[in-house]
């Protein structure tokens, strides 16, 4: 049995989207372990001076989530709070033969991210109001998007290690695995799948208050390479309902890939790295592959 729980304030202005976001961030900690949920519940924070019409919008975008994993909502408690939160804490179930972990990444192994990078860094920018329409529909889509098909596709193969990206950004989940296996994880800057318009933003500086908090945290354990610092800001943004980071063997990467193409995958997805025995640092950056 897998239990998880997570729960967070509004990032987006229409509550069913913010309810559906949620839920999708809470359902991929199960997927993160080869697991498919079966039962969730609500938890919520909601201020009496909002309209019950918006907890209503909020518990329908969460419900169409459980939903679409095909998992049973149970029902769940909410509580006046001064702003609201949504969330789930949700029940799965996996094979303990196929349990994934972020603590076996082996050396030769590849690293595969299933949804593209930017989310923080644009949500600050739509409250700026700075990000163009196309830029916040994407971003909005991939959080939205259940980790689901991309978990269904791995577990056909061979994964040794597997992490969702989330808060702590993609170097911060990176570190933890590596940290866990006793690893070396060599990222490649110029293969990150990157929402579009991302660049952009993080290149005129519009980063949230968390990226600053991760670099403080992961810098000392990381090879920096030639990597600039909007590259760095990328690979520090917390996301929210991020995508799986998979160390796959290197035998099945090719098949992997291509089970990740006719699965249909609703988001770009990526070889963004490889494991290597334990050097100096916990992670390297590099150019190229």
């Amino acid at each position: 049995m897998i239990q998880t729980l997570d729960f967070f304030t509004p990032i987006v202005d229409d509550p069913y989207t913010f309810g559906q976001i949620a839920a999708a961030n809470a359902l991929s900690d199960v997927y993160a372990m080869g697991g498919e949920p079966r039962i969730a519940l609500n938890i919520a924070g909601f201020p009496s001076c909002l309209s019950a019409d918006i907890l209503e919008e909020i518990l329908k975008g969460g419900a169409s989530k459980v939903q679409e994993a095909g998992a049973l909502l149970a029902g769940g408690h909410t509580i006046q709070d001064e702003e609201p939160k949504y969330g789930l804490s949700v029940t799965g179930f996996v094979d303990l033969k196929r349990l994934w972990t972020n603590t076996g990444a082996q050396p030769g192994d590849v690293l595969i991210l299933t949804k593209p990078l930017g989310v923080g860094i644009i949500t600050t920018a739509i409250k700026a109001e700075m990000a163009e329409e196309k830029t916040m529909e994407t971003a909005i889509a991939s959080m939205k998007s259940l980790n689901q098909k991309a978990k269904r596709v791995l577990e056909q193969y061979e994964v040794h290690a597997c992490t969702d990206v989330t808060g702590f950004g993609l170097a911060g989940h990176g570190l933890e695995l590596a940290k866990g296996s006793g690893v070396t994880l060599e990222l490649y800057l110029s293969g990150l799948p990157l929402i579009d318009g991302a660049k952009e933003l993080a290149q005129m500086g519009l980063v949230p208050a968390g990226t600053y908090q991760n670099r403080s945290y992961m810098l000392n354990d990381i090879d920096l390479g030639d990597a600039k610092e909007y590259e760095l800001d990328l690979l520090m943004d917390p996301q929210t309902s991020g995508g799986l980071l998979a160390s796959v063997s290197s035998k099945d990467v090719e098949a992997v890939l291509q089970g990740l193409t006719q699965a249909g995958l609703d988001t770009p997805f990526a070889v963004v790295g490889a494991v290597l025995p334990k050097q100096e640092k916990y992670m390297r950056l590099r150019r190229e592959r």
